[in-house]
Protein backbone atom coordinates (compact mmCIF):
# COMPACT_ATOMS: atom_id res chain seq x y z
CA UNK A 1 0.00 0.00 0.00
CA UNK A 2 1.56 3.27 -1.11
CA UNK A 3 1.22 6.34 1.05
CA UNK A 4 0.34 9.66 -0.54
CA UNK A 5 1.88 12.87 0.74
CA UNK A 6 -0.28 15.60 2.21
CA UNK A 7 0.85 17.96 -0.57
CA UNK A 8 -0.38 15.51 -3.22
CA UNK A 9 -3.71 15.03 -1.43
CA UNK A 10 -4.28 18.77 -1.21
CA UNK A 11 -3.46 19.07 -4.91
CA UNK A 12 -6.11 16.48 -5.74
CA UNK A 13 -8.66 18.24 -3.52
CA UNK A 14 -8.01 21.63 -5.09
CA UNK A 15 -8.81 20.29 -8.55
CA UNK A 16 -12.28 19.15 -7.49
CA UNK A 17 -15.24 21.43 -8.29
CA UNK A 18 -16.59 21.29 -4.73
CA UNK A 19 -13.30 22.60 -3.36
CA UNK A 20 -13.32 25.49 -5.84
CA UNK A 21 -16.88 26.41 -4.78
CA UNK A 22 -15.87 26.41 -1.11
CA UNK A 23 -12.91 28.70 -1.79
CA UNK A 24 -15.16 30.97 -3.83
CA UNK A 25 -17.71 31.06 -1.00
CA UNK A 26 -14.98 31.83 1.56
CA UNK A 27 -13.84 34.76 -0.61
CA UNK A 28 -17.43 36.08 -0.69
CA UNK A 29 -17.72 35.75 3.09
CA UNK A 30 -14.46 37.63 3.56
CA UNK A 31 -15.65 40.69 1.62
CA UNK A 32 -19.42 40.59 2.35
CA UNK A 33 -19.33 43.10 5.22
CA UNK A 34 -17.21 45.57 3.23
CA UNK A 35 -19.54 45.32 0.21
CA UNK A 36 -22.91 45.69 1.96
CA UNK A 37 -22.03 47.61 5.13
CA UNK A 38 -22.50 46.85 8.81
CA UNK A 39 -26.27 47.45 8.97
CA UNK A 40 -26.99 44.95 6.18
CA UNK A 41 -24.39 42.52 7.52
CA UNK A 42 -26.27 42.37 10.84
CA UNK A 43 -29.49 41.35 9.02
CA UNK A 44 -28.03 38.94 6.43
CA UNK A 45 -25.92 35.80 6.19
CA UNK A 46 -24.50 34.37 2.98
CA UNK A 47 -25.39 30.67 3.04
CA UNK A 48 -23.98 29.07 -0.11
CA UNK A 49 -23.15 29.41 -3.78
CA UNK A 50 -25.08 27.15 -6.13
CA UNK A 51 -24.42 27.38 -9.86
CA UNK A 52 -22.78 30.79 -9.47
CA UNK A 53 -25.84 32.14 -7.60
CA UNK A 54 -25.19 33.40 -4.06
CA UNK A 55 -27.88 32.33 -1.55
CA UNK A 56 -28.29 34.84 1.29
CA UNK A 57 -30.49 34.40 4.36
CA UNK A 58 -32.20 37.54 5.67
CA UNK A 59 -33.71 38.24 9.06
CA UNK A 60 -37.06 39.33 7.60
CA UNK A 61 -38.98 39.40 4.36
CA UNK A 62 -38.73 43.20 4.33
CA UNK A 63 -34.93 42.92 4.23
CA UNK A 64 -35.14 40.30 1.48
CA UNK A 65 -37.39 42.53 -0.62
CA UNK A 66 -35.28 45.66 -0.15
CA UNK A 67 -32.08 43.81 -0.95
CA UNK A 68 -33.61 42.35 -4.11
CA UNK A 69 -33.85 45.93 -5.41
CA UNK A 70 -30.16 46.43 -4.57
CA UNK A 71 -28.90 43.07 -5.81
CA UNK A 72 -27.36 44.34 -9.08
CA UNK A 73 -25.32 46.94 -7.20
CA UNK A 74 -24.22 44.35 -4.62
CA UNK A 75 -23.45 41.84 -7.37
CA UNK A 76 -21.27 44.36 -9.22
CA UNK A 77 -19.32 45.18 -6.06
CA UNK A 78 -18.88 41.49 -5.14
CA UNK A 79 -17.73 40.52 -8.64
CA UNK A 80 -15.10 43.24 -8.43
CA UNK A 81 -13.60 41.54 -5.37
CA UNK A 82 -13.83 37.80 -6.16
CA UNK A 83 -11.97 35.85 -8.84
CA UNK A 84 -14.95 33.88 -10.16
CA UNK A 85 -17.96 36.08 -11.05
CA UNK A 86 -21.41 35.42 -9.61
CA UNK A 87 -24.42 35.54 -11.93
CA UNK A 88 -27.10 36.44 -9.37
CA UNK A 89 -28.03 36.75 -5.70
CA UNK A 90 -31.12 35.25 -4.05
CA UNK A 91 -32.37 36.60 -0.72
CA UNK A 92 -34.65 34.49 1.48
CA UNK A 93 -35.76 34.23 5.10
CA UNK A 94 -35.98 30.44 4.84
CA UNK A 95 -32.51 29.69 6.20
CA UNK A 96 -32.27 32.47 8.75
CA UNK A 97 -31.30 31.23 12.17
CA UNK A 98 -31.44 33.55 15.11
CA UNK A 99 -28.11 34.64 16.54
CA UNK A 100 -27.24 33.82 20.13
CA UNK A 101 -29.51 35.72 22.46
CA UNK A 102 -28.39 38.64 24.51
CA UNK A 103 -29.00 38.66 28.26
CA UNK A 104 -32.00 41.00 27.83
CA UNK A 105 -33.59 38.65 25.28
CA UNK A 106 -32.88 35.64 27.51
CA UNK A 107 -34.47 37.44 30.49
CA UNK A 108 -37.53 38.27 28.35
CA UNK A 109 -37.84 34.64 27.29
CA UNK A 110 -37.55 33.34 30.86
CA UNK A 111 -40.24 35.86 31.90
CA UNK A 112 -42.53 34.54 29.15
CA UNK A 113 -41.93 30.98 30.34
CA UNK A 114 -42.84 31.98 33.90
CA UNK A 115 -46.03 33.69 32.68
CA UNK A 116 -47.07 30.62 30.69
CA UNK A 117 -46.38 28.29 33.64
CA UNK A 118 -48.66 30.43 35.82
CA UNK A 119 -51.38 30.84 33.16
CA UNK A 120 -54.78 29.45 34.24
CA UNK A 121 -55.33 27.66 30.89
CA UNK A 122 -52.07 25.72 31.15
CA UNK A 123 -52.40 22.05 31.90
CA UNK A 124 -49.30 20.36 33.31
CA UNK A 125 -49.62 16.80 32.10
CA UNK A 126 -47.80 13.95 33.81
CA UNK A 127 -45.28 12.33 31.52
CA UNK A 128 -46.45 8.86 30.63
CA UNK A 129 -44.50 6.05 29.06
CA UNK A 130 -46.30 6.53 25.73
CA UNK A 131 -45.59 10.28 25.61
CA UNK A 132 -41.84 9.60 25.73
CA UNK A 133 -41.93 7.21 22.79
CA UNK A 134 -41.48 8.69 19.30
CA UNK A 135 -44.65 8.76 17.23
CA UNK A 136 -44.60 6.46 14.22
CA UNK A 137 -44.96 8.22 10.86
CA UNK A 138 -48.61 8.37 9.81
CA UNK A 139 -49.15 8.06 6.11
CA UNK A 140 -52.79 9.01 5.62
CA UNK A 141 -54.71 11.98 7.09
CA UNK A 142 -57.51 9.90 8.66
CA UNK A 143 -55.05 7.76 10.63
CA UNK A 144 -53.19 10.89 11.75
CA UNK A 145 -56.42 12.57 12.87
CA UNK A 146 -57.58 9.47 14.75
CA UNK A 147 -54.24 9.23 16.57
CA UNK A 148 -54.40 12.94 17.47
CA UNK A 149 -58.03 12.64 18.67
CA UNK A 150 -57.15 9.68 20.92
CA UNK A 151 -54.21 11.60 22.39
CA UNK A 152 -56.38 14.66 23.14
CA UNK A 153 -59.12 12.51 24.69
CA UNK A 154 -56.58 10.72 26.88
CA UNK A 155 -55.18 14.06 28.07
CA UNK A 156 -58.57 15.53 28.90
CA UNK A 157 -59.91 12.51 30.84
CA UNK A 158 -58.28 13.67 34.09
CA UNK A 159 -59.51 17.27 33.80
CA UNK A 160 -62.48 18.50 35.84
CA UNK A 161 -65.64 19.48 33.96
CA UNK A 162 -66.90 23.03 33.50
CA UNK A 163 -70.15 23.43 35.51
CA UNK A 164 -71.81 25.32 32.63
CA UNK A 165 -70.90 23.41 29.44
CA UNK A 166 -69.59 20.18 31.03
CA UNK A 167 -66.40 20.21 28.92
CA UNK A 168 -63.00 19.20 30.32
CA UNK A 169 -61.41 22.36 31.76
CA UNK A 170 -57.97 23.18 33.16
CA UNK A 171 -58.14 23.54 36.96
CA UNK A 172 -56.62 27.04 36.78
CA UNK A 173 -59.57 28.31 34.75
CA UNK A 174 -62.04 26.91 37.27
CA UNK A 175 -60.12 28.54 40.14
CA UNK A 176 -59.97 31.89 38.38
CA UNK A 177 -63.43 32.16 36.76
CA UNK A 178 -65.38 29.19 38.20
CA UNK A 179 -66.09 28.15 34.58
CA UNK A 180 -64.00 27.37 31.47
CA UNK A 181 -62.46 30.27 29.53
CA UNK A 182 -65.03 29.95 26.73
CA UNK A 183 -67.97 30.20 29.13
CA UNK A 184 -66.25 33.08 30.94
CA UNK A 185 -65.79 34.92 27.62
CA UNK A 186 -69.46 34.39 26.74
CA UNK A 187 -70.40 35.94 30.07
CA UNK A 188 -68.38 39.06 29.38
Amino acid sequence: MALTSLHQMLGVLETQENWHTRRHFQAVLACWSDVVGSAVTAQTRPISIQRQVLQVATSSSAWAQNLMFERQRILTKLNGRVSSPLTDIRFSTALWKRPLRSNAAADETSEQIKLWQAHPSRVALPETESSRLPNPPLRDPKTAFDAWAKQIQARSRQLPLCPTCHCPTPPGELQRWAVCSLCAAKGW
